[in-house]
């Protein structure tokens, strides 16, 4: 069942996003959603961030539309959170979550990420 996240410190009426609960992430979707190569240079920028960033923080070849669909498909399949502050939407990743289902995922996917860029020697 999906759930509504607004930031804590939002004024109430203000807008929210649907996201996921814990328990409805699947590890296929999340799969598919980690597949895309924009995707995952979205995931390596937050995790690389440790916070959270804005959209516009993280530099995309990409269209705004296409970049606002990349975002989307990453909240709706559980890998991050997306909440409104003021005008800006923030992403953050949803590490403890991902990381509670699937044990070493993320940080696997991040490291194969960084070799097959070579930002890491191969061991």
């Amino acid at each position: 069942m999906p759930t509504d996240t607004t930031s804590p410190h939002a004024p109430s009426g203000s807008r929210s996003l649907e996201h996921p609960a814990r328990e409805d992430i699947r590890l296929a979707d999340v799969l598919h959603a980690l597949a895309d190569p924009v995707r995952l240079r979205i995931v390596c920028a937050l995790a690389a961030a440790e916070g959270e960033l804005n959209c516009a923080d993280i530099e995309l070849p990409v269209s705004k539309s296409t970049c606002t669909h990349h975002f989307r498909v990453l909240r709706e399949h559980g890998v991050i959170q997306q909440l409104y502050r003021g005008t800006a939407k923030m992403n953050g990743l949803r590490r403890a979550d991902l990381e509670e289902l699937f044990p070493g995922l993320i940080d696997g996917v991040l490291r194969a990420a960084d070799l097959q860029a070579g930002r890491l020697g191969a061991e």
